[in-house]
């Protein structure tokens, strides 16, 4: 198996998420304990957050590339982001980088297609959100993105930095955010920061949710351990 790189710390939570989730869904698909070796790579959270926000891109590519070096000197033989806004700039950096890295977008496209989805609501940080690399990105899939309003925008943004960063969950937070989702017409929402899955789950809509996290820890196994 391929050994996998994440470059974690945007956030602590989604990092732990993230390391977690692999562990469990390989055991689930294997029902051995042959994990894949994994290397972490954390970057600072604040510093990374303050470069989105201040549109400092070149520093912000930088900081990136400098993670997906330590992870390849640490061993890694290809890496994953551990959250979605760094994929803004994954088209910028990916000839630069010294490994291959596993796209959360295109892993999201690819399910979305699979599943016949045609008309997504993206949800995330507010970067994200107005961003537009999961428009361009999923367009090849045939799939029309679109985002809550500016207002909607800044309150699950609120949520995620001011609560699911640090792993808190409020009832009131999950109501806002699933009467949000609920009043677009869409065939799926996109959960677009790994942090959303903590607040709603499948169960509690019957809107079909894209779990971002899930889906790219899914893939990231199908790639470690395809056979060479």
């Amino acid at each position: 198996m391929k050994k996998i790189g994440i470059l974690g710390g945007i956030s602590a939570a989604s990092t732990l998420h993230y390391y977690e989730r692999l562990h469990a869904v390989f055991f689930r698909e294997n029902k051995h304990y042959y994990y894949p070796e994994i290397v972490i790579d954390s970057l600072n959270f604040q510093y990374f957050t303050d470069l989105e926000n201040q549109n400092r891109m070149d520093e912000y590519r930088q900081y990136i590339l400098s993670g997906l070096n330590n992870l390849q000197k640490a061993g890694a033989e290809f890496a994953i982001m551990a959250a979605n806004s760094p994929h803004s700039v994954l088209a910028d950096i990916i000839d630069a980088a010294p490994l291959p890295i596993l796209s959360i977008v295109d892993a999201v496209g690819q399910r979305a297609q699979k599943s016949g989805l045609k008309k997504l609501l993206l949800t995330g940080i507010a970067y994200t959100m107005q961003g537009t690399f999961y428009h361009s990105g999923l367009k090849k899939y045939g799939i029309e993105v679109l985002v809550p309003s500016k207002e909607e925008q800044e309150t699950i943004d609120q949520i995620i930095f001011s609560e699911l960063v640090i792993n808190r969950v409020t009832d009131v937070s999950k109501r806002k955010f699933l009467k949000t989702i609920s009043s677009y017409p869409v065939d799926g929402v996109i959960l677009g920061c790994t942090e959303l899955p903590q607040l709603v789950s499948q169960a509690d809509t019957g809107i079909c949710l894209l779990n971002s996290l899930e889906i790219h820890c899914e893939e990231t196994l199908k790639y470690a351990c395809a056979a060479e």
